[in-house]
C-alpha cells in the first residue's frame, strides 16, 4: 500500500477582509485551503463566491492561479497519508461539494473565534475550520480544540505538515514545470 500526499496552501491576498484578520491574528496568512494532488488544481476551501464582496461566501473550488489569488503570497505545506486516509478526506469534500447549495461561510464563526469562544453551526465554516474538519474527518488530526477555533496558523504548526514552497503564487506558477511537488522538496 503507497502513501499520497496531500497539501495545505495558506495564503495572505491582500484584501481589507483579510488584513482586518491579519491585524487580529498577526500572523503572514490567513487564508487556507486543501489539494488532494500534486497539481494543485482542484483546490478546495470556503470562502468568497465573488472576488468583490467578502461577505457572499461559502464552498469554494479555488483556481490559485486567478483572482484573488494572483499577487498572493502563499506557504505550501505537504503531508502524507495513507490511501484509507485519502479517501476518507476525498468523500468529505465531494459530499460537501454535491451538498454546497446548503452551505454557507461561517461568519458568526469568526465572531466566536475572535471571543475564543467555539461557535458550531450547522452546514457552516470558514476557510481553516473547514481544513481542519476535512483533516480530522480523515482521521490526519486530531486537534486539541474545537475546529471552529482552529486557525491557518495551527494547521501550519502541525508537525506533520513539511513546508514545500513559499513565496508569491505568482513565482510557484512560474517555476511550476520545475517544481515536482510529488517526488522532490521544493526550495524555500
Amino acid at each position: 500500500m503507497t502513501n499520497k500526499k496531500i497539501y495545505i496552501i495558506l495564503t495572505d491576498t491582500g484584501t481589507m477582509f483579510t488584513k482586518t484578520i491579519k491585524a487580529y491574528t498577526r500572523k503572514p496568512y490567513n487564508h487556507a485551503s486543501i489539494s488532494l494532488d500534486s497539481s494543485l488544481l482542484d483546490v478546495y476551501s470556503f470562502g468568497r463566491k465573488t472576488p468583490r464582496n467578502p461577505f457572499i461566501g461559502g464552498f469554494v473550488k479555488e483556481n490559485i492561479q486567478e483572482g484573488l489569488f494572483e499577487q498572493a503570497r502563499c506557504a505550501i505545506y505537504s503531508c502524507e497519508v495513507t490511501e484509507e486516509q485519502h479517501r476518507k478526506m476525498e468523500k468529505f469534500i465531494k459530499d460537501t461539494e454535491r451538498n454546497k447549495d446548503q452551505l454557507r461561510y461561517n461568519l458568526l464563526g469568526l465572531a466566536g473565534f475572535i471571543l475564543n469562544k467555539p461557535i458550531k453551526r450547522e452546514n457552516a465554516y470558514f476557510c481553516s475550520q473547514f481544513v481542519a474538519t476535512v483533516l480530522e474527518y480523515g482521521e490526519v488530526i486530531s486537534f486539541q480544540k474545537p475546529t471552529s477555533l482552529i486557525t491557518p496558523h495551527d494547521i501550519q504548526e502541525e508537525k506533520i505538515f513539511k513546508l514545500v514552497f513559499q513565496g508569491n503564487i505568482d513565482d510557484f506558477h512560474t517555476n511550476r514545470n520545475n517544481l515536482h511537488l510529488n517526488s522532490i522538496e521544493l526550495p524555500v
